[in-house]
């Protein structure tokens, strides 16, 4: 029997920049962080993405675009869950250095949910 592992269901508020990065990865990973960016932060609630992609992006890129993905949920648990403000302002932290092992644990493809221009 054929069992598929737990996942965790994560978005991602992003412009329009790191969205053509994933694309050009085939919707199967992120981009490595720029030098200032040391920690990849996805979100677990969609509305905060949202708000995100909607209310920043949109006035810093023009566009915002709101990304669904799946993680392996064992490996998701590595990092502790931090709440960046409000109740449902919830973020996991993961260090750029650990980006690549992250993208690996990724199940399926990256998928964009939301678009705001």
């Amino acid at each position: 029997m054929n069992r598929s592992r737990p996942t965790t269901t994560l978005w991602r508020p992003t412009g329009p920049g790191e969205l053509e990065l994933v694309r050009e990865l085939d919707w199967r990973a992120w981009p490595p962080r720029l030098p200032e960016q040391p920690i990849f932060h996805p979100v677990l609630n969609e509305d905060y993405a949202i708000g995100i992609a909607r209310d920043w992006n949109v006035r810093h890129d023009g566009a915002g675009f709101v990304t669904r993905f799946e993680v392996d949920a064992d490996f998701a648990r590595r990092y502790p869950v931090r709440q960046a403000g409000g109740e449902t302002i919830l973020e996991l932290w993961v260090p750029a250095e650990e980006l690549p092992e992250f993208n690996a644990h990724l199940v399926g493809r990256i998928e964009v949910v939301h678009e705001f221009r």
